[in-house]
């Protein structure tokens, strides 16, 4: 480059001119600061060589347009992590943290060609069939119940007590998970995000969804998991496990990033409470400029090719950065102009998310009934005290403590109180192994407090 075009210098605390030229998208540097290391990856051009973890090379596109062509390449690139040149070649730590994210699993996100059309179709039309209106209200009467839990104290971590419960229990309604197995289903999620015994937590998953299976196998339901089930795909009892566990994984992570950092947004910024419709505008402004899974989209090359100007192996690893595509030069324009929603905070092509209009509701009803209950609600601590959780994938706060005046717990119409279909009839219950279900689960304690 000229003088009057200087290399960048990278942000503080970047090793990237000490690891070969490769930007760590690790580390609490990298977490408090990520536009600072976008802008300086853009300095490469569309592409940039990046690690994810210790070991862990990839290319990361953070350009819009170079984006939105891999993202519908399905010819020269592919989804099978089989195909990870990397991995087969062993250079992978086995116990490498991004490594559970990235590995090959049956489900339609790890497909492609006339596989993945079949399993994606089936999970699409059994998400289509989900109604709004119900979705609504199941989403509300989560809201209160975890208002319930804290609104007395006037004081909460609006992360660990709300967003990231409120998916969970949603999901497990939706999915008509009784009382014993939606125990197990949050345990297992909770675990794999907050690395406690992660192994052991996805353990537990996975034979709660399979549980869940053989339940709606014997006793079909009105439900996500009947209707998979029912679909002329007639996937197999392997592959409904894999594809409920995908939607439970990839759904609530990302919705409970949007919650939290849309609720951020609010609490931090003074305009939208001189605007009208200021949820839906803080969600399109936290998609665009905060989106709730920062990088990912792993594609792999059929071949060597050459790609936005940069030479790729058959098998590399290549990433979408949706954060740095969504707040570079070229979308300025377009944003300006009114295109509010041409964002890829849900990607595009034929993987884009197949749930992102029932997320959006999810997010507007939990974000405006807490609003509603709490309308003086602030955040508690100074906005530069927060963290932000480390990880190249997620973005998301560690905790959002805030501060409202204490309320009263609500007071439910009595058709609210209705027995849900995931509530276990009156009298003993055992699960699907022959045991009484745990009552001091999660999901046990709100369908208690739902049909008291």
């Amino acid at each position: 480059m000229d003088a009057q075009s200087p290399v960048p210098v990278p942000p503080p605390g970047c090793p990237a001119h000490n690891s070969g030229g490769r930007v760590p998208l690790h580390g609490p540097e990298f977490a408090a600061d990520p536009q600072a290391y976008y802008d300086y990856m853009r300095h490469y051009g569309p592409t940039a060589p990046v690690e994810l973890a210790p070991g862990v090379e990839a290319t990361l596109v953070t350009d819009y347009a170079a984006a939105l062509q891999l993202l519908q390449d399905s010819g020269s690139f592919r989804k099978d992590a089989r195909r990870w040149r990397h991995l087969g070649e062993g250079k992978i730590p086995p116990d490498s943290p991004v490594a559970p994210v990235l590995a090959y699993r049956p489900n339609c996100m790890f497909s492609d060609g006339a596989e993945h059309l079949r399993l994606r179709q089936a999970v699409t039309d059994s998400m289509a069939r989900v109604d709004s209106r119900k979705l609504s209200q199941s989403t509300e009467q989560v809201s209160n119940y975890l208002i319930d839990q804290f609104g007395s104290r006037g004081s909460a971590d609006l992360l660990g007590d709300y967003a990231k419960q409120l998916p969970l229990f949603v999901f497990n309604e939706l999915f008509g998970c009784p009382a014993d197995i939606g125990d197990r289903v949050v345990f297992g999620i909770t675990g794999m995000f907050d690395g406690v015994n992660a192994e052991k937590a996805v353990e537990v998953l996975f034979g709660a969804v399979g549980e869940l299976v053989a339940l709606k196998r014997a006793k079909p339901g009105d439900d996500v998991t009947t209707w998979l089930m029912q679909h002329q795909a007639a996937l197999t009892d392997e592959e409904m496990v894999h594809q409920l566990a995908l939607l439970l994984v990839a759904g609530n992570e990302p919705l409970r990033n949007l919650i939290g950092n849309t609720l951020h947004r609010l609490l931090t910024h003074d305009a939208y409470a001189n605007q009208g419709g200021l949820i839906d505008e803080a969600i399109d402004d936290t998609l665009w400029e905060n989106p709730p899974m920062q990088n990912l989209a792993p594609h792999y090359p059929a071949a060597d090719v050459e790609f936005a100007g940069q030479k790729l192996q058959a098998g590399d690893l290549v990433l979408v950065s949706f954060a740095a595509a969504n707040t570079g030069p070229a979308l300025t324009a377009a944003r300006q102009a009114g295109s509010n929603r041409a964002h890829l905070a849900w990607s595009a092509g034929p993987h884009a998310c197949p749930s992102k209009d029932p997320a959006r509701q999810i997010t507007v009803t939990a974000i405006e009934n807490l609003l509603n209950q709490l309308p003086d609600v602030e955040l508690a601590v100074p906005e530069d005290s927060l963290t932000w959780r480390p990880g190249p994938f997620n973005r998301a706060l560690a905790t959002l403590p805030a501060r409202f005046t204490p309320v009263r717990p609500v007071r439910r119409p009595a058709a609210a109180a209705a027995t849900p279909a995931s509530a276990p009839p009156p009298g003993p219950q055992t699960g699907a192994a022959g045991r009484k279900p745990e009552r001091s689960g999660m999901w046990s304690q709100f369908l208690t407090w739902l049909t008291r």
